[in-house]
Parts: C-alpha cells; structure tokens; sequence
C-alpha cells in the first residue's frame, strides 16, 4: 500500500520549510549523511499516531527572476494538484491576506483535492484574533498554527491523517523495484520502453512528455522486476524552473517507492547540479544507485573518453564515488541490460549479511592499526566491537567507549575500511556508534 502523498504549498516566507523540518525533522532516521554534499531537502516520511504519508515541501522552487516569479508559483500549485492525494496551503498571519493567496486558493478550490488552510506564525494568544482576516477568502475553517513553536501542530495532523489508514503488517511486494530518475530529457522513457521492448512512453524531444508514471513489469530470466518511470507530461510553455520541479516531483516520489535508483545523466552534459540532489536523496533513502550515462552512441569517442568522464563524474560525488557508472544508449540499446544485471547484484548486495565474527576478526586488527584520534580532553577512544544489524540496507554498529567523539573523517575511513574488505558497490551504508 503507497503511502498518501501531502503536498505543503503556499507563497515564498510563509514559512513552509520550517514547517516541513518541523514534521519531518525529528522524525528523520537517516541523519549521518556520509555523501558530503547534501542539499536542501524537499521531501520527507512523517508518522503520526501510527499513520504513515510522504510530505513534499515546495519551498526551494521559486525561481529568482521578478517576471516568472508568480507564473512558477502557480504552476507549482498545479503539479501538486496533478500529483498529491492532499495539500496544505500555508499563509501568513503576519503579513495578512496577500493577492497571490487568493489566486491559490481558487485553484484549489477547482480541484477535486483535499486542502486545508493553515495560517503560520501565530505565535501567541493575541495573533489568534490576527488570523481571523482569512475569513474574508471566504473559507470555512483554517488551522492556526505556529511552525516555529509548534503551537498547534499535533491539532492540526490529527486532522490531516484522520482518513489516512494506520500501517498493518501487510506482505510486502518482493519484487526487485527500479526507478528510472534524473532530470527531463535525458531519455528515461526511452530506457524504459527499450527495456520493455515496447512503445509504453509517449517519447518526443519535448523536456517532460509522457502522459504519467505508471510502473511496468520487466520479465528478466524468469524474474519480475518493477519498473517505476518518472516522466510526466508538461506542455511546451512551462518555464523552466518548473520542469525542473515536476522532474523532482516524480523523482522524489519513486526514490521513495523503489529498491534501486538508475540516475540517468546526459552523456553531453555529465553530471550536473540536480543530478548531485537526485542522487543525494537516494543515499539519504539509503537505496542502491547506479549512474547509466546515456546518449553514449552520440559522443565522439576517443581511447580514454569514458574513462576521464568517469574520473570527473567520481570527483564531483566525492565520498559518494563507490557508486557504479555504465555507458549506454537507449537508442541503440547498448548495455541496457548491464544496468538490470548491476542492479540485481547490488540488490544482493544491499540484503548481505556478514557474521559477527568475520565482522570483527577482519576489521578490529586494521582498526588497532590506525585507531580512531584522542578527544580533545585527550581521552583515548577504542573501537570494542562491531556488529550488523537492518534488513532493509546495511547498518553496521560500532560499540566504543566515547560513541559521541568518533570524528567524521574516522567515520569515512572506517566506511572505505567495510567497502575494501565487503564491497558494497552501490550500495549506501549507515554506520552508527554505540556506548559499550
């Protein structure tokens, strides 16, 4: 069962960002972030009261420039209309009613989607009266509610979820899930039918166009594999910074949904900015990852080509570099199927379990070799013993004396110390500290 998917929108400072940190935040168990270059999150898991839904905050979208400044606004409303089950329009008490909100509220008004409105910032007794102005768009109820406090805010999800349903121990799908993401036109709709071996995309040169992101069932030797494509059609005159946020939209929502990320780059272009986020979000969802540069049948080639690609792409990921990289076109269909073989190894991969004892016998005396530095009060931390734990992606628990003075870059060294003596190619690892 898909989780409901709530969508926060609202005009810029209104305080959306602090209110998705504030639902999200706490509840946020992948907090060790090993990649180095984590960016600005737009999406998260929030339960309350047993009841699981996957928030989206639309915050981080609103381009710089005055004259698509409203057009990116209402646009953004719309792909949240299109791809949410509910939303929350947040305004502002402080600055009272705003033009632009009444424009929001209309549209959400035409649609057939749940919305509720919520006024931020009502920090005290006396904003409550304040907020009473909101009467005036003609609304029936609104929420008031302080994000930075949390004034209100258990009220308020209680009504949010009322009609969500509260998780059961169902079976889980088996099925091997791959996400095909990265930025439009990049050719994911393209890999997906190659895959399939059917036209199951509308595939045009328009950044964005396929009618929707409905998963598909790969029979690969006798296996079924879920493939969850993100494309979603736009029309031509979108400005760009909203093709962009569709895109992310839909990425967002399958890293969510899947096992294994393919991060599609443009072989003309390499890895760029939104594609570092992508793949930032995966690592921090601990999924498997693998970079498929495509377009490769047009790049003129020389001996090393794809080796100083490689060299770049791992330079720009930093410690993230243990990710796999694969050359490949969706139009000639070259080493499309070297993506599923890589991903169902690194499946593997991410289900491996390794003995507590082959733990321990193979790290501790490397360990003793370079041991972690003295705090700054010149206490000596000593590494006792290690252990494996999580079924759904590794997570490997070091038990030492003083877990809170392990400095990151011993972290990372103890990471690289794992992937050199286990592998764990593609795979994101989560190691946490424990006092023995």
């Amino acid at each position: 069962m898909k989780k409901p998917l709530v969508v926060i929108v609202g005009r810029p400072n209104v305080g959306k960002s602090t209110f998705f940190n504030r639902l999200v935040g706490r509840r946020d168990a992948i907090v060790d972030d090993l990649s180095g270059v984590t960016r600005d999150r737009n999406y998260g898991e929030v339960e309350w009261a047993g009841k699981h839904f996957r928030l989206i905050d639309t915050g981080g979208f609103v381009p710089d420039s005055i004259d698509q400044f409203e057009t990116a606004i209402r646009e953004q409303v719309k792909i949240a209309l299109e791809e949410s089950d509910s939303i929350i329009f947040i305004v502002d008490v402080k600055t009272g009613i705003n033009p632009m909100d009444s424009e929001i509220l209309i549209m959400l008004r035409n649609s057939n989607k749940k919305f509720y409105v919520v006024v931020n910032k009502v920090d005290n007794k006396n904003l409550e009266l304040s907020a009473t102005e909101f009467y005036q768009l003609g609304i029936e109820k609104y929420y008031d509610i302080s994000a930075t406090m949390g004034r209100n805010i258990g009220d308020f999800l209680d009504v949010l979820t009322e009609d969500f349903v509260i998780d059961t121990d169902e079976v889980e799908d088996e099925r091997l899930k791959i996400a095909i993401v990265g930025r439009p036109n990049v050719g994911k709709s393209s890999l997906t039918n190659a895959l399939l071996g059917y036209d199951r995309s509308i595939v045009t040169y328009i950044p964005g166009t396929t009618r929707d992101s409905i998963d598909s069932i790969l029979k690969y030797y006798g296996k079924e594999i879920v493939l969850i494509d993100t494309a979603g059609l736009r029309k031509k005159k979108k400005v760009k910074e909203n093709i962009e946020f569709f895109s992310n939209i839909r990425s967002l929502k399958a890293i969510g949904d899947c096992d294994i990320a393919i991060v599609m780059l443009d072989a003309q272009f390499g890895l760029e900015k939104q594609d570092q986020k992508i793949i930032d979000e995966a690592i921090r969802w601990r999924k498997g990852v693998i970079i498929s540069v495509n377009k490769w049948d047009l790049i003129e080639k020389e001996t090393n080509t794809a080796k100083e690609m490689s060299k770049k792409i791992n330079y720009a990921l930093g410690s993230a570099n243990y990710i796999p990289i694969v050359y490949s076109s969706a139009l000639t269909k070259q080493r499309i199927y070297k993506l599923i073989d890589i991903a169902l190894e690194i499946e593997e991969r991410r289900k491996k379990k390794i003995s507590t004892n082959v733990l321990n016998d193979t790290l501790l005396p490397e360990i003793n070799k370079t041991p972690p530095p003295s705090t700054s009060t010149g206490k000596e931390i000593k590494i006792k013993f290690i252990s494996q734990v999580g079924s759904n992606y590794p997570v490997f628990l070091f038990f030492t004396n003083y877990p809170k003075y392990v400095p990151t870059h011993y972290i990372k060294f103890l990471e690289n110390l794992i992937r050199k003596n286990f592998g764990y190619f593609g795979v994101p690892i989560t190691l946490s500290f424990k006092e023995k």
